[in-house]
């Protein structure tokens, strides 16, 4: 009897999360500001069990992600060979720019660093800056 309980209980578990995340994501539209997209990010990976993974481990991910993003632009937009038999293996530019921009700001959610202000704070400075482009 408690083996069927426990799976009634984890199948009603998942059940709820997924309906926690079909809520969250119901809320997101084009009006939402950087902050609420960055609060979105940090309540779905509390709902998705990875709000206490070690920033170690997030940042891998981060790097991870990056390098998954590399491999579509290669795959995508430029004339450079890849592995035809991997070739299905690599997502769309789009979608690894989300998971990117997702484990970033699950990054800055670990590090309290407020994503809108810190883009504020650095595009402050970058103003500042006399850019110069050199000739290549």
């Amino acid at each position: 009897m408690d083996r069927r309980r426990n799976k009634i209980r984890k199948k009603w578990e998942g059940s709820n999360k997924l309906n926690s995340q079909l809520d969250l994501w119901n809320k997101l539209n084009e009006g939402n500001t950087l902050q609420e997209v960055q609060q979105y990010i940090k309540d779905v990976i509390e709902i998705r069990g990875f709000s206490n993974q070690k920033i170690e481990k997030t940042m891998l991910l981060l790097l991870e992600e990056v390098g998954e993003l590399a491999k579509a632009i290669r795959k995508n937009s430029t004339d450079m060979g890849i592995d035809k038999n991997k070739a299905n293996h690599y997502d769309t530019v789009e979608s690894e720019v989300a998971d990117v921009f997702i484990v970033l700001c699950s990054v800055c959610n670990k590090l309290d660093i407020d994503l809108y202000k810190a883009l504020k704070d650095k595009e402050q400075e970058n103003i500042n800056r006399i850019w110069k482009k050199e000739n290549n």
